[in-house]
């Protein structure tokens, strides 16, 4: 028998979503290598979420997550962000679907995937790195908002930088202001090209975009900016803190693909920082979930777990009761959705055996297991008030109805009367 793994040992994962294409006539789900090389490279282990329907149903299975890196992609549907009035028209957008058709394709699977996981690395406080398509999933996924297309929204500003040039894909780079006191700053301060007070310091970099961020969300502060306004680059400076594992980012240019023509060499020392620093946020991350459970008993981690289940129960419960208070009042008006509704409240009351004979007696002659869990101990008293409402009310109700309460009270008397009798004889046969 091979010994355990020592999972202190064990290397921290980062979660990236791949990307779907076709080819020879079949889906084929990739992500780029650069990416995973420099995650595994810096010491960590990527896994790969595919795109694959209802998968972003089952993210738990994914777990533990130390790390999301979200990149690349096609563009994020308008519906999760919102979009200004009037912003394109359907001529606008029909030639941006033409100009860029591979982008244009909404993927509803990936966004529901990658809007999932960057919610849970914000709640968490996961670190977490957005490549274009996932600075602007980070963005909207906040609360932010993005432009359908920068050329025609931002109009004649947009001339001065090209966010996409298709003839020299890779080749092609653009200036950015790099804005002081910011990591992005720290990390190219040997590079970037200061030309002064007013242009502040620059940096080239490449673009394969033609959406981009029109509102930064509230948390978030601004580390780049194109010639033309557009956010080249943020992040949450109070979750930013590689060394103890914080790192919330989102960059629109891709540091991994700025690579000298011919060469892996990089265009700056800066670019393999990105990755650096986010992984060794993941690692701290691990380090610092590991040391948290390791001081959580066994027994307390099972008690926290039934507890979840448990109130998971009560919930489901408690909506039975609910829809049969609701019924109740409504006279029968209001009707669940199926049977199957008020199931978990009869399977409850079959075997449930915290209450007293006494407690089910009343509960049989008052008909209370078609009120409100949560305050049906209160309603054991008579109500003279509520008799003459339900008699009112009744009283309007059609032969139908009455028919489908009388079903019901039948139903439920039966259940309440073969657990009392067993209980009785419980009782009896242990005296």
């Amino acid at each position: 028998m091979s010994p355990s793994p020592d999972l202190s040992r064990v290397l921290p994962r980062v979660l990236i979503v791949s990307r779907r294409t076709v080819r020879k006539n079949k889906f084929v789900d990739f992500v780029g290598e650069y990416h995973l090389d420099l995650i595994v490279g810096n010491g960590a282990v990527p896994v790969i979420v595919p795109r694959v329907s209802g998968v972003h149903t089952l993210l738990e299975s994914f777990e533990p997550i130390h790390g999301v890196l979200l990149c690349e992609g096609e563009d994020i549907n308008p519906s999760l962000y919102d979009v200004d009035a009037g912003a394109l028209s359907s001529e606008q957008l029909e030639a941006v679907r033409r100009l860029h058709p591979s982008d244009a394709a909404i993927d509803h699977e990936k966004d529901s995937i990658e809007i999932r996981l960057a919610r849970r690395c914000l709640e968490r406080n996961i670190p977490f790195l957005g490549i274009c398509r996932g600075s602007q999933v980070l963005n909207v996924a906040c609360g932010g908002s993005l432009y359908q297309d920068v050329e025609h929204e931002l109009g004649p500003e947009c001339a001065t930088v090209r966010h996409i040039n298709y003839d020299d894909y890779d080749g092609h780079r653009h200036p950015v202001h790099v804005l002081p006191g910011t990591p992005l700053h720290e990390w190219f301060a040997d590079s970037l090209d200061v030309r002064g007070k007013d242009e502040g310091a620059q940096l080239m970099v490449n673009s394969y975009h033609h959406q981009g961020v029109r509102r930064l969300a509230q948390r978030f502060v601004p580390m780049a900016f194109a010639p033309d306004g557009l956010v080249e680059g943020f992040y949450d400076p109070d979750a930013y803190n590689p060394g103890e594992g914080k790192f919330i980012m989102g960059l629109q240019f891709h540091p991994e693909r700025m690579r000298k023509a011919g060469s892996e060499e990089f265009d700056y020392p800066g670019c393999g920082k990105a990755y650096k620093e986010f992984v060794r946020a993941v690692v701290a991350y691990q380090e610092k979930v590991a040391a948290a459970a390791a001081h959580v008993p066994r027994s307390a981690f099972l008690a926290s777990k039934l507890n979840k289940e448990m109130e998971k129960r009560r919930k489901v419960i408690f909506r039975s009761f609910s829809l049969a208070k609701d019924m109740y009042v409504s006279g029968g008006r209001t009707r669940p959705a199926g049977h199957r509704d008020l199931e978990a409240g009869a399977e409850f009351l079959q075997s449930n055996t915290a209450l007293s004979v006494q407690q089910e007696k009343r509960l049989k002659q008052m008909g209370a297991t078609v009120r409100n869990a949560s305050g049906y101990l209160n309603s054991l008293e008579p109500n003279d008030g509520r008799e003459a409402a339900a008699r009112a009310l009744m009283a309007e109700m059609t032969v139908d109805q009455l028919s489908d309460l009388a079903s019901f009270y039948h139903t439920m008397g039966k259940i309440c009367s073969e657990v009392l009798d067993r209980k009785l004889q419980s009782l009896h046969a242990s005296a």
